[in-house]
């Protein structure tokens, strides 16, 4: 469905109501659409800094932050594309640590629109070519960018030569999309590793290609592409190893050993994905970063609605004694994520979730509902969700204890079961996410 999109700048605002009235591209899958507008662009992406490229279901965007802070440690201008956006769609580009203005925003979606109306391109290659277009002009160092859905046919891959690829880690997730029929793809009767079929699309000749590890046939299948993109691959448990204890993260690889410091975000996964980041720098040969770099930018690492803790606010003074906990997890590999966490939680844990229709709730509820005391279903205005009566009957026969619903989100915090302690859990999509931090005043940046 489409991203939709405000702003209060007028002059971004008319463009963004240009890109809302994009078609979706439904029987149109590939990368032709995106070359052609790149063509007419004058092809920005094949005049950019060393780039670093990451896919995956879930990390990746932790991992692009990770990467971010280390080279920004190590001294270098870094430029990031990230999606989606929360609160605003200017999160999307970030030039130099800050984020695109409006006034150059409006210019480059005016310009991108504009030379490719007759193609009638998406949402997400207008923006990414807009992207590439603000990251030729503007001098950096270093790129990062993060795929968008799945891997092979994202918009982001038409570049020839990134300095490393990365792929996090992986699940099932957009299968509408991603395990479609296709006779040049595996089946997906085996969706993991059609799925690692899809993220390792990214993979190209000569750049190296750095992954988690996986099971044994999703890495045989990572294994494969690889190979037959040309692409060096170095896969955790084979050519780095990262432990992660209580102390920090041991990482070492044919380079040789570090004595990392664990993340300060919440979730002993962010320090696999540092990890990722950090096997990323270690082996391309574009930038130098040194171990202090990647140590310091580890802990300097914040990246909003993944375990985020709300600061005070308004919706955090709906309940003032509690701790609200804000995550965009919406599949199954994210609830387990949440899972781990909350087994540590300190007294009751009282869950607002509301999740686009698309998504297995299902699933997710029957990995986290024993950890819930009450779940209170509501919707994600604008966009396609459950309703929340389908919604909390789901987390009914999931085994919640206390079930409620709510037509928006203060009604929801006000509907909340009365306590003095315990937490307050926000999750089950990203575009929530992006609401509840503007309810809440904090705003990405």
């Amino acid at each position: 469905m489409k991203d939709f999109a405000i702003s209060e700048d007028p002059a971004v605002q008319r463009q963004l109501d240009r890109l809302g009235e994009l078609p979706l591209p439904k029987d149109r899958i590939g990368l032709g659409t995106i070359r052609s507008v790149l063509a007419r662009l004058g092809h920005p992406e094949r005049q950019l800094p060393p780039v670093f490229h990451v896919a995956g279901t879930n990390g990746k965007g932790s991992t692009c932050a990770f990467l971010r802070t280390m080279l920004e440690a190590q001294g270098h201008h870094v430029h990031v594309a990230t999606k989606p956006h929360l609160v605003r769609y200017n999160e999307r580009i970030r030039l130099g640590g800050r984020l695109v203005s409006d006034a150059m925003l409006a210019q480059l979606l005016a310009e991108v629109l504009d030379v490719s109306e007759d193609l009638a391109p998406s949402f997400f290659e207008v923006t990414t070519a807009a992207t590439f277009l603000a990251f030729h002009r503007e001098p950096a160092n270093a790129c990062v960018i993060e795929v968008g859905l799945g891997g092979r046919f994202d918009a982001t891959n038409v570049l020839e030569q990134p300095a490393a690829c990365g792929i996090a880690s992986l699940g099932v997730d957009h299968e509408h999309f991603l395990l479609l029929e296709d006779a040049s793809a595996p089946s997906p009767d085996r969706p993991l590793v059609r799925i690692a079929f899809e993220k390792a699309g990214i993979a190209r000749r000569g750049s190296p290609l750095v992954t988690q590890a996986y099971a044994p046939e999703v890495a045989a299948r990572i294994a494969q592409s690889a190979s037959e993109a040309g692409a060096p691959l170095f896969m955790r448990g084979n050519h780095w190893f990262a432990d992660v204890t209580s102390e920090g993260i041991v990482y070492r690889d044919s380079h040789g050993a570090l004595n990392l410091p664990l993340p300060t975000m919440l979730g002993t996964h962010q320090a696999d994905n540092a990890a990722l980041a950090v096997a990323m720098l270690r082996h391309q040969g574009q930038l130098a970063v040194s171990e202090a770099a990647m140590a310091e930018g580890i802990q300097a690492t914040r990246w909003p609605a993944r375990l985020q803790k709300l600061a005070p606010g308004p919706v955090t003074d709906t309940a003032p004694l509690r701790q609200f906990i804000l995550d965009g997890g919406h599949n199954p590999d994210a609830a387990q994520v949440l899972a781990r966490f909350l087994e540590n939680a300190d007294g009751p844990v009282d869950a607002l979730i509301g999740m686009m229709a698309a998504k297995d709730a299902r699933r997710f509820f029957a990995i986290l509902a024993p950890h819930f005391s009450s779940v209170t279903a509501l919707p994600i205005a604008g966009h396609d969700h459950l309703p929340q009566d389908e919604l909390a009957a789901i987390a009914r026969d999931a085994g919640v204890p206390e079930t409620l619903t709510a037509p928006d989100l203060l009604s929801a915090l006000e509907a909340l079961p009365k306590r003095d302690g315990g937490s307050v859990l926000i999750a089950g999509s990203l575009y929530l996410a992006g609401k509840v931090l503007g309810a809440n005043r904090e705003y990405p940046d």
